[in-house]
């Protein structure tokens, strides 16, 4: 319970970030980008690569991943009677050819409103506008829906990067595999294929999820208290073979590492008290902020977020917002890589940040 309402305001996750370390491109090797270690329990700090994952995780441990894939979801088309390009971005598949979109111009693309993006092959009829100012979008076209898209949509990266991408994959993670991402899952672009075999060959395996990013993640904070924040929805499945993995790593002493928000959000939205996590699909909200306290996970691999974000409330939930502000003023004292093509943290977090106790965590003799 906190007592201290500071803490639930948007200004006090707010730090000072130079334009210039904002990441416009990703670094030359997935694996060789820095890794910030935190410690939450102790207060401590170390700085190191991403590949000291190799001697900083231990046999036992598992890695859950977002194995959700970004779509080429940027669609650029034209309107009859409209002189510039009209713009729209897929959000959330509804149906076979029905998606909840962003487009540009919305005073120009109503209800009614027919778009062009492949003479012939893909065209879109605006068929509702919702109450959030998104489009219900019908699309008609010709051909397998997959290959249409790679043909006609581009990646669509995060505002703050303002350069193009030279190979789109590198947006995508290594284990990517299931079409639906608006956004990458970007703690896991830090994996390679090499060093994720590494890890397997020293006992640190991996379990995979999905869930699929959508651009809420990027929507800012408006409320100055923040548990008045509406959080967005996201689409999540985690399998029953997927489940049964996590809870054996735990029943056998291994330390759950989330990789990524993303994963952290799906594991927290199904565990239990006990800190075993159940199968499920559907879609979660969950607003995870200082005085939650984490049942599953016992590790987060993230990358440094945007100022008064809510992953940076996340974040901060793990290790108390001082200490992790300090991390952040640190990271750019030390010219750190930030958001989504950028440098990566490990952290553990303080005691009282879980539910039972952190190292070798106890539960009720029911879950072992």
């Amino acid at each position: 319970m906190i007592e201290n309402d500071a803490l639930f305001k948007k200004s006090a996750y707010s730090y000072d970030l130079p334009e210039a370390l904002i990441a416009q491109h990703p670094a030359e090797r997935r694996d060789l980008s820095r890794l910030m270690i935190l410690n939450g329990a102790a207060e401590e700090l170390k700085h190191g690569s991403f590949r000291d994952l190799l001697t900083e995780l231990k046999q036992g441990d598992l890695l859950v991943v977002n194995n959700s894939k970004v779509i080429p979801a940027r669609l650029i088309g034209h309107k009859e009677g409209l002189a510039h390009p009209a713009e729209v971005l897929l959000l959330k598949r509804m149906t076979e050819n029905r998606w909840e979109t962003i487009v540009k111009p919305g005073r120009r693309l109503r209800s009614g409103a027919k778009i062009t993006f492949l003479p012939e092959r893909l065209t879109g009829e605006v068929e509702d506008v919702l109450e959030s100012g998104n489009r219900i979008v019908r699309f008609d076209y010709e051909g397998i829906w997959e290959e249409v898209l790679d043909e006609a949509g581009t990646m669509p990266l995060p505002p703050y990067i303002h350069e193009q991408l030279a190979d789109p994959s590198r947006y995508n993670t290594v284990y990517a595999e299931h079409d639906g991402s608006a956004a990458a899952p970007t703690a896991g672009l830090h994996f390679t294929d090499e060093l994720l075999t590494e890890l397997s060959e020293q006992g640190i395996e991996r379990a995979e999820l999905t869930l699929h990013v959508g651009l809420g993640t990027f929507r800012p904070v408006k409320e100055d208290d923040i548990r008045k924040h509406p959080m967005h929805t996201e689409q999540y499945e985690l399998s029953e073979s997927a489940a049964e993995r996590i809870n054996l790593a735990k029943r056998e002493g291994g330390r759950i590492i989330a990789v990524g928000t993303t994963a952290c959000r799906v594991l927290e939205s199904l565990g239990n008290e006990d800190g075993t996590v159940r199968a499920g699909s559907g879609e979660t909200d969950i607003f995870i902020y200082p005085g939650y306290r984490f049942k599953v996970i016992d590790r987060l691999i993230t990358n440094f977020h945007l100022p008064e974000s809510t992953l940076l409330m996340l974040v901060s939930a793990l290790t108390g917002r001082e200490f992790m502000l300090q991390a952040y003023e640190e990271a750019v004292q030390r010219s750190y890589r930030f958001f989504s093509f950028g440098d990566a943290m490990l952290i553990q977090g303080r005691p009282e940040s879980y539910v039972g106790l952190h190292e070798g965590r106890v539960y009720p003799a029911s879950s072992t």
